[in-house]
């Protein structure tokens, strides 16, 4: 197990580019198992859960080729899905939420899946409800075996059909949308997920040869088809890295550009910032962020405490509160961060609290956040990563502090983060893997 080692305190500069979304690589790849015919995608990030991901795919029995780090081409012309059903695979699945989003292409083509207990962070609870009620009004039969802790799913006649979502799980629809491409008849989603992701996974599929209508509102209708050809496809800007990266400038008072970062998929995001005092400029495609010695969060407009909470698209992500909320712990106010979805995922401020913040954990969805207006630095402490994007707000708050901090289990934040400690070190940080 590695850690990462941090002297923090200091200032950096430069310019950073965010890598290709890990939340849309997720989905897309998984629909390269709608075709048997090559699909290319571009941008891929080289993080544990992408290649994960990839590496099960492959153990599929799906052709890849990786001519660069960020691009690989698929061709899925014979999966075997007997290996589902491997210890191997059950393994490896259980360590990666997004392999849930297997299903839906698998019951499309080849009628059948075996869905294991979802991996991934542990945050709490994270329900499949969606995805297999989902799947049961498309006519897909399914049972639950304690024995080997799995759904067993089978489609002999996968039909379309009216689904009017309980939630709006981005996972859950990217699921349902795949595996209704290939339904027989019109399938139609209402609230739908509509986060740019779940866009860009529809866009993908139509060139594919799909027919979905309803694009980036929270009503799909998806006419089934035969069959898919293949494609090329370019991932987005990861927007949780790009919120993660605002927020790093400010903590360490630090002058960023942000290079082509997809600004027009962000969102509430940029509002979001701005409303907690951060400045910074919208360039063409790209954000740049001044260094500023002082933030200070706003009110609501009768004078009562801010309160920033995760919401569906266009709202802000559950994925950028951890950061938000490191991030308001040096801002002059108060702050309320709810955290609505996930009841895990706000645990991790009692290492803040160790490092000299001022917080109180209200229950595990609410923590009041008072900010310290650079009156005193956070101190550097040893602590561990607990998931992916607690892991980047522990290293911000580390880089901000003063003396060295160690966090542990730095797996967790590769999992979700491209080279961190060599992209933030090229900007003047000082990281080192133990």
């Amino acid at each position: 197990m590695t850690a990462f080692e941090i002297q923090g305190g200091r200032q950096l500069q430069g310019t950073i580019q965010p890598q290709g979304a890990k939340n849309e690589a997720l989905q897309v790849l998984c629909a390269v198992l709608l075709t048997d015919q090559k699909v290319t995608i571009t941008n891929i990030p080289d993080i544990l859960d992408v290649n994960m991901l990839i590496e099960l795919l492959g153990d599929l029995g799906v052709e890849i080729e990786r001519p660069s780090r960020d691009v690989c081409t698929f061709q899925a012309k014979s999966v075997n899905i007997d290996f589902l059903q491997s210890e191997v695979y059950k393994k490896k699945s259980g360590k990666l939420r997004g392999a849930v989003m297997l299903a839906g292409p698998l019951l499309a083509r080849f009628g059948r899946t075996y869905l294991p207990q979802p991996g991934g962070d542990k945050i709490g609870r994270r329900r499949l409800d969606t995805h297999i009620r989902g799947f049961e009004k498309m006519g897909v039969d399914f049972s639950y075996s304690n024995d080997q802790k799995e759904f067993v799913l089978t489609a002999k006649n996968l039909h379309g059909t009216y689904l009017l979502l309980e939630e709006p799980s981005v996972t859950g629809t990217a699921n349902i949308v795949m595996a209704a491409v290939l339904a027989k008849g019109t399938t139609t989603i209402y609230n739908a997920a509509c986060e740019p992701y779940v866009q860009q996974l529809c866009k993908m599929l139509n060139r594919m040869g799909a027919s979905i209508s309803g694009i980036g509102s929270n009503l799909l209708v998806i006419e089934g088809v035969s069959s898919l050809q293949g494609c090329e496809h370019r991932l987005l800007a990861d927007m949780i890295e790009t919120g993660s990266f605002i927020a790093l400038a400010a903590m360490t008072r630090s002058e960023l550009t942000i290079k082509d970062a997809d600004v027009q998929e962000l969102g509430l995001m940029p509002e979001t910032f701005r409303r907690l005092g951060i400045e910074f400029e919208l360039k063409d495609n790209d954000i740049y962020v001044p260094a500023q010695d002082h933030y200070r969060i706003s009110t609501f407009i009768d004078g009562s405490i801010l309160t920033i909470y995760d919401h569906p698209w266009p709202g802000v992500s559950p994925d950028l509160l951890s950061v938000i909320l490191v991030m308001a712990t040096q801002a002059k106010g108060n702050v309320l961060i709810h955290q609505k979805m996930f009841e895990s995922r706000l645990f991790f401020v009692d290492k803040l609290i160790e490092m000299g913040a001022q917080i109180v954990l209200c229950d595990p969805h609410r923590a009041v956040v008072m900010g310290l207006n650079r009156q005193s630095s956070l101190r550097g402490i040893r602590m561990s990563s607990p998931d992916i994007r607690a892991g980047v707000a522990l290293l911000i708050a580390a880089l901000s502090a003063e003396g060295k901090s160690v966090i542990e289990n730095s797996d967790q934040i590769d999992r979700g983060y491209q080279d961190i400690d060599g992209r933030l070190n090229a900007l003047g940080a000082s990281i080192k893997r133990i």
